[in-house]
């Protein structure tokens, strides 16, 4: 077992957990009962992850983006972790970039600042300037960190795989989720892998279809000079948008006005991000939304991003309708529809507890109310009711909450439902025809024409198996036993009147033609036998008590 290795790093993660309390990893280590887990309360959790270092700081910040596995109190508390550490000293910093570099660093860079302007756990980034006078950011990661987050990965697994034991762990499939973020840290190792977000995310918003693409600045990558422990982007001169001193001196719209402007500008490249791209920034935080001296907006970091399929984009914009309606029954089958597992779902208990959350949304006016929070509350309806949903969708939820929190902080007067309004007709219009509707039109044709193809050719097939009694069809129906018994004794009993009938008939015929002894005696005893198989008949059904 790996928790009997003596090593450090071990040693320390077992004094952590000892020294906050928290009881059920303390029976889990020591060999105690481990069929109930309990998580510590956020804030315990939080010390937990704070004094483990960087790379758990890293983890809670990945699990605050999971709403659909914690609440929202452990959400909120998570996403105050900041991986703020002292900075590498320049002189290491110094050494990794020339290993970096195809080239001297003196014939790179003019100067390079080194002070960082901000260190994180993975890196820090300093500012330099290239040989041809072009300001640039260095993102520079830091010595040894790749060897700490893999002895870390193997740690998380460890944990994961005790946990995995329990009936808690195979519930919430434990493994499969340590799994899932520890390839998140391993991706966040490769610089190469932001950078080309990073250029994706750029491409797709110099397109912009509800706002001017002018307006929102995502920096540009200079990779001849990019590798996986180094990243050389554009230098953007602004301040967190949330500290940005705005004045109407030199520009004719009041602050009002702008604020306005900045956050339905925000709201809007992230929604093409989020419904029409397929492809979105996942961590929109107030330091990764910058203020540009020159008006304009910047989407900083893309490390973090979140995709999301058409089918997937159709089913959440339904749920937006879903909710503004508050359709408890709508909202209970777009959750089935977006579910990840096939586990059995007991449907009116589903439906019950949507109506139960939306019910208090009755007297509330779209203006009032929290979008994001109405979608962290459908995901724990989700998660009580034991249906796992793909991770993207915590991705979607987080994404949607911190740039709501960030718009109402720099405008109080916005309104997520307001920004939505105006777009919901575009967006179904593109989402029913896409961009090309002569397009579509010729994809649906050539879809009905396969469609007509191939339903006479599935219709034969089917009744092949029919006829050659290939085709079973298992139903099990409970408590149809006794009309099974009262269908039989009633065919019984309609044979039996159609033989009476057919022999009185029959004698009858052979009375009015008998012209010999013999054929008078066959009628008579066709006669005998109809009238006592008739008075049985009677009899039976008199003695069941069922004449009525």
């Amino acid at each position: 077992m790996f928790l009997t290795q003596t090593v450090p790093r071990q040693r320390e993660i077992i004094e952590v957990v000892f020294r906050n309390g928290w009881d059920y990893m303390r029976r889990l280590l020591t060999g105690g009962k481990t069929d109930e887990p309990q998580l510590p309360t956020p804030a315990v959790l939080k010390n937990i992850l704070v004094n483990l270092g960087p790379v758990y700081i890293k983890l809670g910040q990945l699990l605050s983006t999971r709403p659909d596995l914690l609440s929202a109190a452990y959400i909120e508390e998570l996403s105050t972790l900041q991986d703020e550490v002292p900075p590498v000293a320049w002189s290491e910093i110094e050494v990794l970039i020339r290993k970096q570099l195809k080239s001297p660093l003196e014939e790179v860079f003019q100067k390079v600042n080194p002070v960082p302007v901000a260190a994180g756990s993975i890196a820090q980034t300093h500012r330099a300037t290239l040989a041809d006078g072009r300001e640039v950011a260095l993102k520079v990661q830091r010595p040894g960190i790749d060897v700490t987050i893999a002895q870390d990965i193997a740690l998380i697994q460890g944990i994961a795989d005790l946990v995995a034991r329990t009936d808690f762990g195979q519930t919430y499939e434990i493994k499969s989720i340590a799994e899932e973020f520890t390839k998140a840290l391993e991706a966040e190792l490769d610089f190469t892998r932001e950078a080309g977000f990073t250029d994706q995310l750029r491409k797709n918003l110099a397109k912009g279809s509800w706002f001017d693409p002018k307006q929102i600045v995502v920096a540009e990558i200079y990779w001849h000079l990019t590798s996986e422990k180094l990243l050389v982007m554009e230098w953007l001169d602004g301040v967190p948008l949330l500290s940005a001193k705005l004045s109407s001196d030199n520009n004719s719209k009041d602050i009002a006005t702008q604020r306005k402007d900045i956050t339905t500008l925000l709201f809007r490249a992230f929604f093409q991000q989020l419904y029409l791209d397929g492809f979105f920034h996942a961590d929109p935080h107030p330091g990764n939304l910058f203020y540009l001296h020159d008006g304009r907006v910047a989407l900083l970091d893309c490390g973090m991003v979140g995709r999301l399929d058409p089918r997937t984009q159709q089913i959440l914009t339904e749920m937006l309708l879903a909710i503004v309606d508050l359709d408890a029954g709508r909202c209970a089958q777009l959750t089935l529809q977006l579910a990840d597992s096939a586990q059995p779902v007991i449907v009116a208990r589903l439906e019950n507890d949507y109506d139960r959350m939306l019910r208090k949304y009755h007297n509330v006016s779209l203006t009032e109310m929290n979008f994001s929070q109405v979608i962290y509350e459908i995901l724990q309806v989700a998660r009580n009711n034991k249906i796992r949903l793909p991770s993207n969708m915590g991705l979607y939820a987080k994404t949607l909450a911190n740039l709501e929190g960030v718009a109402r902080a720099f405008n109080p007067e916005i309104n997520l439902f307001d920004e939505v309004k105006p777009l919901m007709t575009d967006l179904f219009r593109r989402q029913l025809v896409g961009e090309n509707p002569v397009r579509s039109l010729l994809r649906t044709a050539l879809d009905l024409k396969s469609l007509s193809l191939q339903s006479p050719r599935q219709v034969e097939l089917l009744l092949d198996r029919v006829t050659s009694e290939t085709l079973r069809w298992n139903l099990s129906l409970h408590g149809l036993d006794g009309v099974r018994r009262t269908m039989d004794d009633a065919a019984n009993r309609l044979s039996f009147s159609i033989l009476v009938g057919s022999l009185i008939m029959g004698a009858a015929i052979i009375s009015t033609k008998a012209q010999t002894p013999q054929l008078s005696v066959l009628s008579s005893v066709l006669f005998a036998a109809a009238s006592l198989l008739g008075l049985w008949l009677i009899i039976s059904i008199l003695r069941s008590g069922r004449l009525r």
